[in-house]
């Protein structure tokens, strides 16, 4: 059985960091790109962050850029995203996606709240 459970969001206030994680089963983690992705209320679902399954190529959207760490540890199943200078905008829902495009399998995450409000 597949799961990715997303845990670590919380309240904080403007200028904040907080430490999300995702850790999986089910599926060969490191044969999986993951993703994070965060959705604002009443906004579309964006991208946010990724890295490969060997962890030798990471991307961040440009909104994070500097301030947001993605990293994995193979070794536990999990992969993590470190948020530093948290801004209200940075509110919303986020989701932890892994995928296998060669196979073309992906798996989704049931998302973790983040507020950024003082």
């Amino acid at each position: 059985q597949v799961q990715l459970v997303e845990s670590g969001g919380d309240t904080v206030q403007p200028g904040g960091s907080l430490t999300l994680s995702c850790t999986v089963s089910g599926f060969l983690f490191k044969s999986y790109a993951m993703r994070w992705y965060r959705q604002a209320p009443e906004k579309e679902r964006e991208w946010v962050a990724y890295i490969r399954g060997d962890g030798s190529n990471i991307n961040y959207a440009a909104a994070v850029k500097g301030r947001f760490t993605i990293s994995r540890d193979n070794a536990k199943n999990t992969v993590f995203l470190q948020m530093n200078n948290l801004q209200p905008e940075d509110t919303g829902v986020y989701y932890c996606h892994a995928e296998r495009a060669t196979v073309g399998l992906e798996y989704w995450g049931q998302g973790t709240q983040v507020t950024v409000s003082s």
